[in-house]
Formats: C-alpha cells, structure tokens, sequence
C-alpha cells in the first residue's frame, strides 16, 4: 500500500511547523466544541443562502456544500513556488490559445496534433478572425492540484472556461474569521479578501481599446436555476457591479447596452457564467434563450469584451492537457514549475491497451467530463463496473483518458467520528489581466468526507474547507 502524505504530520508522522497553531487549537478544544462550531457555520451558510445545485438528483435540489472547520495550511515557500508555477501555466494556455485561433505555430512544429484541435467541440472557428482584446483568451483561469509528497504537487486539470468555486473560497474565510478570531490573530495568515477588487480591476483592464472613461463591468449569469447562481450574485455584489441575464442586454450597432430605468447604458466588459454555445443563438445555438442576439457581432468588432473568450475551452480539454507542460516549452523558453499527472490518451492504441490492462489500476476520465461525473476510479470499481467501462472505452477511446491512482493528500477533518484524515485538492485562481497577473494567497479546498475517497467534486458528496497561505517569516507577503 502506497504512503499517503499527511498535511499535518507530514512523511515522519511529527507535525509540521505550518500546522503548529492548528495542533495546538485541536488539543484545547473539544469535539463537543467543534461540533457547536461547525453547526454555527451551517447556520450562517444557511442564513447567507450559499446552496450548490445537483442537476442529476431530480427537481434541482439546491443544498450546503459541507464545510469543515479545520483549515489546510500552506507555508510560505510551498506557495511562493505553487504561484510561481501557476502564472507560468496560465501565461502557457492563454499563448496556445492565441496561437491556434491565429499562426498555429505549434501545430506547424508538430508539438500537438492537429485534430486535437480543430475536431474538438470546443474550438470556435469564429474565433479565428476574432481578435481577443488584448490578446488574452482565459482571463479567469481555476487551476485543480493535488499533492503527493513534502515537494510533490501535480496539476490535475486546467480550467479556462467559467471556473466555480471562489466565492465559497471567500465565504469559508469569513466564516471562519468569524468563529475563531483569535485563532487568526495567532497564525499569520495572508488575507484573500481583495479578490473580488482584484476581479474588477482585471475586468477593467482588459475593455476594448477605444472604451472610453470607466469601463462599465457586468456579470452575465444564466438565471437562478443554475448551480452557480449564488457565486454569480455574490461576485457581481462584491466588486459592485450589475448582475444581468441575456434579456437585460440589446445589441444595438455592434454596441452592448444594458437596461436601465435612464435607459440603455453601454457595456465594456461582460463576465459571462454562460457556456459558449448559448452566449447568442445568432452565432451559436439558435434554440438559446440566455444568450443575446448580435453579441458575438459586437465582440469580433471589438467593442466589447468577453471574459473569458469564446473558445477558450479547448486549452482545457483533458486530452489537451497532457500537451501543457510542452506549451511551456514552445511558448515561454522554460522548464514547467509544475507537474502534469502522467497521462495516458486512449485515441492512441498503444495507451488503450495499456488502460484496458490495467483498469483496476487507473482513474479513467472522459477528456470532456467535468464535475467528477463519467469516470471510473479502478481501484474502488466493481468487476462488473470495470467491464461496462472498457466496453466504453473500446467503443469511442478518444473519448478517454487515464490517470494512475494518485495517493492524494489529507488533512484532518471534523467529522461524525471525531477528526480523521481525509484527501483533499485545491483550486487557486488566477486572474490575467492587460497590466498584470494577480493571485491571491490560497484558493479552495475540496475534501472528500467519505473516509478513503479520492473524489472531492462537490457534486459528488465532497465538502470544502478554508486554506491558509502564512506570512512568510520576515513578515513579507505573497504577492
């Protein structure tokens, strides 16, 4: 059985420096404590409406996502090298991006097949004689890592699109401020609060070059029955601007406009939470009622912005993937700070014999899955399971790909039987904009509370907890 590394106590099983404070909390309080504490931050959760929507359980049922009291804690060092390597990635995708939807250089070299690009469903083809404002595609980027060892950290899956997730990120640090003040005042933990400003002033700063004055922000969200709907209202409050849905917005001339009670009021730059195909059914699908009509007409005239692009997607595809760290290469000059997971892509006969031997071995993904739905993980799969998915896999390999069983962290969580290790992953975010790439210090943490899961999706029973970036000894701060 493979050595699972313990946040807390580390390889050697003596607690690390970063969790001193933690141990010494959890040794003066006790459990009866912490069950008061977490039924608390149920109730505020509850009483500020933060609720996640499961689609496949019927009726759209909206629920908590669990939270646990016990935060995961980064020392200084581990985040100094995890930011350095996420703005190394993210500068990667956004120049492959820019590059298919332009010179396609990186195919011509022969560093990444071409139908891995141009057959896949997310590769707009209107995108090609679209230019991007200022030549960035993925302007708010969720990048999922896992970690292994006391130096090991893997990138498990890039997300380039409308990644969720920062806004319980937020409200799980105001929780916990909230419940254990002093406990913060101890620790020395860098603060994430200005997200949402940085959000806004990365918004701001990627608006069409002939906006001008202050560019006027929105965010576009589907409506209240999407599963993010919360995190829309919550980050159009935050940086204090109008939440808007596709019958808010007129195309009138190639220009955005926005309802108001004055009247129409031009829009710079929309943060849009829709998926590409319905931002505007005269582009897209023309059966889309939360899109705009003439948006993307209005987009390729460049009088206003998309965050983050159209077609954005493809630099996120899970067969992509295997191909960044050589988009690090290709596009910057350098070695990748970060590590993919090894990855086996079933379209090649070779991998899928591979996968097809070693099922019981392997998580196996679909390259366009998202949410942990349509995978199997071997080890825990039944024999039956393990026959169904090779039926799948034979049938549409390219649809695949396979990971082996990585023995993810833990961390101690609070649950039903006391505090108990569980595995965990993180999504930091990163913002990319025309002046600069910003980070906040941390990003969410997902933990899967059922005891030996490696399945830490909210939608698959997984829970969050807050994650704690220290100062650095000198009392510098993360950037």
């Amino acid at each position: 059985m493979r050595d699972i590394f313990d946040e807390m106590s580390g390889a050697d099983g003596v607690t690390r420096p970063a969790y001193a404070a933690i141990e010494t909390w959890l040794k003066a309080t006790p459990p009866a404590i912490l069950a008061a504490k977490r039924e608390e931050a149920e109730r505020l959760f509850r009483r500020t409406g933060i609720t996640f929507a499961v689609y496949t359980e019927g009726g759209d049922p909206e629920r908590l996502i669990p939270f646990d009291i016990i935060p995961r804690v980064i020392d200084s060092d581990e985040w100094a090298t995890l930011e350095r390597g996420l703005i190394q990635r993210v500068k990667a995708l956004n120049a492959f991006l820019a590059d298919i939807y332009g010179e396609r250089e990186i195919i011509s070299a022969g560093k990444i097949p071409t139908e891995l690009v141009d057959d896949n469903p997310a590769y707009q083809k209107l995108m090609i004689k679209c230019a991007t404002p200022r030549g960035i595609y993925t302007h708010i980027a969720g990048i999922d890592l896992v970690r292994t060892g006391p130096d090991e950290f893997y990138v498990l899956e890039d997300n380039c699109r409308t990644p969720s997730g920062v806004s319980y990120m937020l409200e799980d640090r105001a929780v916990m401020m909230r419940l254990f003040p002093d406990l913060f005042a101890n620790a020395g933990v860098e603060p994430i609060s200005r997200y949402p400003e940085f959000l806004l002033r990365t918004l701001q700063s990627i608006a069409p070059p002939r906006c001008e004055g202050e560019p006027t922000v929105v965010v576009l969200t589907p409506g209240q029955y999407n599963s993010a709907y919360y995190e829309h209202t919550f980050l159009a409050d935050e940086m204090g601007v109008e939440l808007v849905e596709g019958v808010d917005l007129i195309v009138r001339d190639n220009q955005v406009f926005t309802r108001t009670t004055r009247g129409p009021k031009k829009v710079d730059v929309i943060y849009r939470r829709i998926d590409d195909d319905y931002l505007d059914p005269l582009a897209f699908r023309p059966d889309s009622a939360l899109g705009v009509p003439g948006l993307m007409q209005a987009y390729c005239a460049g009088n206003v912005t998309l965050a983050n692009a159209p077609g954005a997607g493809v630099a996120d595809d899970k067969a992509v993937y295997v191909y960044v760290p050589e988009m690090v290469r290709f596009y910057l000059g350098e070695e990748p700070i970060l590590k993919n997971v090894p990855t086996w892509d079933c379209a090649k006969d070779d991998a899928l014999a591979y996968v097809l031997d070693h099922l019981d071995e392997l998580v196996v993904k679909e390259t366009r899955g998202s949410g942990g739905y349509g995978m199997l993980v071997g080890p825990h799969a039944t024999k039956k399971q393990r026959a169904d998915f090779a039926k799948k896999l034979r049938k549409s390999p390219s649809a695949y790909i396979a990971q082996p069983t990585l023995a993810l962290s833990t961390c101690p969580t609070f649950v039903e039987s006391g505090v108990a290790p569980r595995h965990i992953d993180l999504r930091p975010f990163v913002l990319c904009g025309a002046d600069k790439i910003r980070i906040v210090p941390g990003g969410l943490t997902r933990v899967a509370l059922t005891e030996g899961s490696l399945v830490v999706n909210s939608s698959q029973g997984g829970g969050t907890k807050d994650t704690w970036v220290l100062r650095a000894p000198n009392g510098g701060a993360s950037k």
